[in-house]
């Protein structure tokens, strides 16, 4: 017969876990973001500032070691503005050209020759004077005129002389008439630019 005055037997209860990360209220971290990554795992990647350990985890770790961004390509410089420096230079010279062309120094006469037939002419015929005057290559105008020994004189005269062309022809044609002898004489005087002047001799001869 049992004591009355005996404890009642207990059930026996299960035992608790002893692992040192578990808690009945508290759950541990790992639970929510996984284990930590080993000391020495190297990252999958690297983003900006953030390492990232594994599928799926998105918590940002602090990086074990400073992180430097790759620098930049070095800018070359100058090679723009010495495309443009020689742009300029030809453009320049192009400019220089042209306007010496234009605005240059004058056309100047550096030498007149004046000739014809010495025998001179026929009968009634006439005779051509010849004057070849040497410029100096310079565009402009030749203005000039004609002296014969028998007194006459042309009106002023003008040549128009393109650049480049460093020599100009001018002529004087002298027609005469009747029977006789008679020595002539014609002299270019170049009036602009002013020149040295030229004459050419001949006869006019018509015995009948």
């Amino acid at each position: 017969m049992s004591d009355p005055h005996a404890p009642a037997p207990q059930s026996e209860a299960a035992p608790a876990p002893q692992s040192e990360d578990y808690s009945a209220t508290v759950l541990g971290s790992h639970w929510f973001s996984g284990p930590p990554p080993p000391a020495d795992a190297a990252p999958d990647r690297v983003e900006g500032d953030l390492l990232r350990f594994g599928p799926g985890v998105t918590a940002a770790l602090p990086a074990p070691f400073p992180v430097a961004a790759a620098p930049a390509p070095p800018r070359r410089r100058g090679g723009g503005w010495r495309r443009y420096t020689l742009a300029a230079v030809v453009l320049a010279g192009v400019l220089a050209y042209l306007g010496w062309q234009r605005f240059g120094p004058a056309v100047e006469v550096r030498e007149v020759a004046v000739r014809t037939d010495p025998r001179g002419p026929g009968c009634d015929a006439a005779a051509d004077v010849v004057a070849v005057v040497r410029t100096n290559g310079r565009p402009g105008t030749l203005k000039y005129r004609w002296l014969r020994s028998d007194g006459t004189r042309s009106e002023e005269l003008t040549e128009p002389v393109p650049g480049g062309r460093r020599e100009a022809t001018l002529h004087l044609m002298w027609t005469f008439r009747g029977t006789g002898t008679y020595p002539a004489r014609a002299e270019l005087q170049l009036l602009s630019p002013a020149g040295p002047t030229a004459a050419a001799e001949f006869t006019y001869t018509c015995p009948r």
